[in-house]
């Protein structure tokens, strides 16, 4: 029985007059009486199939599909946060004298101790400084003798009236005057001799060395464009993430607070660039007071141990969430046909015809199940795989 369309028919008899015709063209050029039996069986089998098809009922098959129910189950899904790693504490390392860098006595991803020499700038310049600055000094000790001494005669003469109260001021001002000399030299040897212990760059914190942008002999200062190295403590490893501050304020209104919140979250799992997981779980500890008008979200901070080194400052990943659900509705992924920002399921009618109804659906997803929020409910009997290929009120079992 043909099951042809109106319009599939009419491209048939279409088709079938064209080859009568061009048959008919061939049987007058070529003019030979003995294929005229091939015309009249092509003209024969066009009228009969074109017959055959226009007088055809049409009739609709029924398709086969595997059809589920809408249940409710406990659901634990992972979203994922792209994050950076940073050591709990990334030193900079400027030098506050300028010179010649003379001595580096460390490599790159050396493990250094607080107080551990790192550089050498050259002292030669401030030693010189702070021998001046002594130098002075003795001086200015000298002249406060001087002037010490000179008061005490002026003191006794005044006693004995041989001068007058001017002179002993004058004499007392001066001691004075040699008294602060002696203290401004004292507070250049100071100054002076922390420079000649600033040669000596020290390593601020315990920690690793990172990168060495200058070599031996470099003229460097305070106001270099790039710190001499960076001392990062990567015992335990901070790593930042983002999250949407719509999703944080969800967060906060069911815990009450924001530090209810953190305190909440669970215990979360890192992924590295490579795509492997880290063996230890971190704890989310603080999220940043401000929102990025940029991106419209927040910083949250987490914590992972870092015993055997393997996490490094300024490396990337993926910060991992587990999103617990109770008693949620799951249809499977396949079962699900996504028009623009919609989705759309397929029950079966009474009738036994697909019937199709939106629904929405949970942004997280496990990638085999989706989590229903509106449009179905528990039990509805749906088609769980080729939805895509299903029409409205077509014959399904």
């Amino acid at each position: 029985m043909c099951c042809l369309s109106p319009f599939s028919f009419f491209r048939l008899r279409y088709f079938s007059y064209l080859c009568a015709r061009i048959l008919y063209k061939t049987y007058k050029i070529i003019n030979m009486k003995k294929v005229n039996w091939i015309v009249c069986i092509a003209i024969a089998f066009a009228g009969v199939l074109a017959s055959s098809c226009g007088k055809a009922e049409k009739k609709q098959t029924v398709a086969d599909f595997k059809t589920t129910k809408v249940e409710k189950k406990d659901m634990v899904i992972d979203r994922k946060y792209s994050a950076t790693i940073r050591g709990c504490q990334d030193v900079e390392v400027y030098p506050q004298v300028g010179g010649t860098l003379q001595k580096i006595y460390v490599t790159e991803g050396e493990r250094v101790r607080r107080g551990q020499v790192l550089f050498l700038i050259n002292p030669v310049p401030f030693q010189a400084a702070l021998n001046r600055a002594e130098a002075a000094l003795k001086a200015a000790k000298a002249a406060e003798s001087t002037a010490e001494l000179n008061y005490e005669s002026k003191k006794t003469l005044r006693e004995q009236n041989v001068i007058s109260e001017f002179d002993l001021k004058t004499a007392y001002n001066s001691l004075m005057n040699a008294k602060a000399q002696v203290a401004q030299a004292e507070a250049q040897v100071m100054d002076a001799r922390e420079d000649v212990e600033h040669t000596r760059v020290e390593s601020p914190a315990d920690g690793v060395v990172g990168n060495l942008p200058y070599r031996q002999g470099s003229l460097v200062g305070s106001a270099i464009p790039q710190p001499l190295t960076t001392i990062s403590d990567n015992s335990s490893m901070w790593v930042y993430f983002s999250m949407s501050e719509a999703e944080f304020l969800k967060m906060t209104r069911s815990s009450g607070s924001p530090e209810k919140a953190i305190e909440a979250m669970p215990a979360v799992r890192l992924q590295l660039v490579d795509g492997t997981e880290y063996e230890h779980q971190g704890k989310v500890e603080t999220v940043s007071g401000v929102i990025d008008r940029n991106t419209g979200s927040v910083q949250l901070r987490a914590v992972f141990e870092n015993p055997d080194g393997l996490l490094h400052s300024g490396s990337t990943g993926n910060v991992v969430i587990p999103v617990a659900y109770k008693n949620a509705l799951v249809v499977p992924a396949s079962a699900t046909v996504q028009i623009q920002d919609r989705f759309r399921l397929y029950t079966i009618a009474e009738d036994g015809t697909a019937k199709g109804i939106n629904v929405s659906i949970d942004p997280l997803s496990s990638g085999k199940e989706f989590i229903v929020t509106d449009g179905v409910e528990a039990g509805t009997e749906i088609i769980a795989e080729g939805a895509g290929m299903v029409h409205e009120g077509q014959k399904v079992k």
